[in-house]
């Protein structure tokens, strides 16, 4: 039945790879959890109360409330495939409530830092130089995501439209404008690339030293050292450069929906959350126009 059900995330839903690596990372740890504490061997016999006696568990291990709710999200989808197959006739999720969780604001590169980074800091000029500061440039230039990143092909650049294809979660596709220095960027690097024989178009843009297709953990880590040089934030990793491109966008006076339509979000309210990093313009509005200011 999960193999059923994943089949049908991938074919039918049309969900990327990281999402059903997690629905099935979700899924196998509760069946797991039901195999050893209840001597349960098919996720269909689940009740109620072994939900919240794995959620019980999840907390004892200091697990957070915002991965508790996404497992519980996964079980979720995964009763209701089963009810619709008939397979069950009530989920055991059911009467399950979210956990409360704290809403963090994401956080931000500050514009002076970042544009200190690309236009000031000297990237070394050999392929691995030039594939950094590409990839440092591509991530806060489109505010693609780490995943979109790494799918990316040579053919997927309009370089006379300076636009860039990307496909997004739910094998969505949308169309990015990006920047002359980002051009310059990717000229730099494919030259580079092809001294390495690493030059054709079918192949992953961004690959490793050894002309491999890149991973996440070499994209954290190519993120992480070059932040090192910019910033002192906590988290370093590529999705801030993503919530980086969206806060300096709405705080240069960009139309919500726009932005929401370049992140690739499918709700307005996922996006939404980025106008509360605004502080300071808003701050500039106010002593501007307040008479009190």
């Amino acid at each position: 039945m999960l193999n059923t059900f994943l089949k049908y995330l991938q074919f039918e839903k049309r969900y990327s790879v990281n999402t059903l690596v997690s629905y099935r990372s979700d899924l196998d740890q509760f069946a797991a959890f039901l195999e050893n504490q209840y001597q349960l061997k098919d996720l269909l016999l689940a009740e109620h109360r072994h939900i919240r006696s794995w959620i019980v568990a999840m907390m004892q291990q200091k697990i957070s409330p915002r991965s508790i709710n996404r497992k519980m999200a996964s079980l979720r989808m995964f009763y209701k495939f089963a009810i619709s197959r008939e397979k069950i006739s009530q989920s055991p999720v059911q009467k399950i409530q979210a956990l409360k969780v704290s809403k963090d604001l994401p956080q931000f590169v500050h514009e002076a830092d970042i544009n200190d980074l690309l236009t000031l800091f000297e990237f070394e000029d050999d392929f691995e130089g030039s594939r950094d500061a590409f990839v440092m440039e591509l991530l806060y230039g489109t505010g693609i995501r780490l995943s979109e990143l790494i799918g990316l092909r040579l053919k997927d650049f309009d370089l006379y439209a300076s636009t860039i294809k990307v496909l997004g979660k739910g094998s969505k596709e949308r169309v990015i404008p990006f920047h002359n220095a980002l051009k310059e960027r990717l000229d730099h690097y494919l030259l580079h690339k092809k001294e390495h024989l690493f030059h054709t178009e079918s192949e992953p843009l961004i690959v490793t030293n050894k002309g491999e297709k890149s991973y996440p953990m070499l994209i954290y880590r190519i993120v992480k050292k070059y932040l090192d040089q910019c910033t002192t934030i906590d988290k370093r990793s590529p999705h801030v450069l993503r919530h980086t491109f969206a806060t300096h966008l709405l705080n240069k006076g960009a139309d919500l929906n726009a932005v929401k339509d370049l992140l690739g979000h499918s709700s307005l309210a996922a996006t939404q959350v980025y106008t509360h990093n605004s502080l300071d313009k808003l701050k500039a509005v106010f002593d501007q126009a307040h008479p009190k200011a």
